[in-house]
């Protein structure tokens, strides 16, 4: 029994980490930055759920915001926003003069939005931009921006990493750069997506068990190549489906509504979860992850859509961050399933940590479902 302690304690770890995990699944924060050429205009929309964070906007307490409130919090936010902004030229700081206020809707909800004139000392426009807003309250909050110039517009993107961008045309980035920045968007958006996490967990535990007949032979190099395959033909068919849907979101050609999105990404997670026990879908698990993997990539494309609907640069943004996509997902499988294969060992994992993990896993996604379902 002493050798399995090591298990044992591994299972405990694994259901807490699920558990304390539980409320960080949700659309990774992201502010979305639009310049036109010059720049002699900015807008800028920030999600009210970001904004909550920085300002107090349910006055009331009922969990909603009304429009009252937020013309309350104007000031606030309009307070918040501007301090997190700093133009500047060789001539120094510019200044923003508000034209328009209001409320813009992006795929995940209500943002709060705001149009500003940039002025500089000189009257020539800006060369830099430094972004701070949230990233002291979250690293992983993204300003995503859409610079207009004479030819095309730019991407780029802000983070704690990278607060300053460089406005001017000598700072155009190549497509080159433009595609390794999306590439390590994607890498992180799929590391942070707990539910994408899940639902991968749950689609390669079954090649970790193998069959009957590989478990009586375990170990050997018959039975790993049999279980290589199994899981390559899962994470190809994962793929395929959502770089699909990925596409034809991103591109504006099929769009659905992220809550409910979302709220069938939750559910995927458990009926995968359940058909591990149960296979009351089959056994085929490549199957599966091809029909759910279709919604995964609604799921992926919520950010790069609202940010590159219409650009020209919009394949090379969506080629990287597909490609980041499946890096973290590849990742994650190189590091992960050895670790599952070898654990198939034991008779503890098959009848213990696995079924453990499988309802905590269940669990979650149930509680995603409700959390996440609009409420009709």
């Amino acid at each position: 029994m002493a050798g399995l302690k090591p298990i044992g304690l591994l299972l405990v770890a694994v259901t807490m980490a699920l558990m304390a995990s539980a409320a960080m699944a949700h659309k990774a924060s992201d502010s979305f930055l639009y310049l036109n050429t010059g720049p002699t205009e900015l807008r800028l929309d920030v999600a009210l759920r970001d904004l909550a964070l920085l300002v107090s906007l349910d006055r009331n307490g009922d969990r909603q915001v009304s429009g009252q409130e937020l013309r309350q919090a104007r000031p606030d936010i309009t307070r918040v926003v501007e301090a997190s902004l700093n133009l500047s030229n060789n001539s120094g700081d510019c200044s923003l003069a508000g034209q328009r206020w209001g409320i813009s809707s992006h795929s995940d909800g209500t943002y709060a939005a705001a149009r500003y004139r940039i002025h500089c000392p000189d009257g020539e426009p800006p060369t830099s931009l430094e972004y701070n807003l949230l990233f002291d309250r979250d690293g992983l909050h993204r300003g995503l921006v859409s610079l207009g110039t004479d030819d095309e517009p730019r991407l780029a993107v802000l983070s704690p990493e990278a607060r300053v961008l460089d406005l001017s045309p000598a700072g155009a980035g190549s497509r080159f750069s433009v595609f390794t920045t999306f590439v390590y968007e994607g890498i992180v958006h799929l590391l942070i997506g707990l539910d994408h996490i899940l639902f991968l967990l749950v689609l390669v535990i079954p090649a970790s068990l193998g069959t009957r007949e590989g478990r009586a032979g375990h170990g050997s190099g018959a039975d790993f190549r049999a279980r290589l395959l199994e899981l390559a033909g899962i994470v190809t068919a994962f793929t395929v489906a959502h770089s699909v849907t990925l596409a034809l979101a991103a591109l504006d050609i099929v769009t659905l509504p992220i809550a409910w999105v979302e709220t069938v990404i939750a559910l995927s997670i458990a009926v995968a979860a359940l058909n591990v026990a149960w296979p009351v879908l089959g056994r085929k698990t490549w199957k599966l992850a091809f029909g759910f993997g279709l919604v995964h990539g609604f799921g992926f494309a919520s950010v790069l859509g609202d940010l590159t609907s219409g650009l020209s640069g919009l394949m090379v943004a969506l080629a990287g961050f597909n490609i980041g996509v499946e890096l973290g997902q590849l990742g994650l499988l190189v590091l992960g399933f050895p670790i599952l294969y070898l654990l198939g060992r034991h008779r503890v994992y098959q009848r213990g940590l696995v079924p453990m993990t499988l309802l905590a896993v269940g669990a979650i996604s149930l509680y995603w479902v409700v959390q996440r379902a609009p409420v009709l």
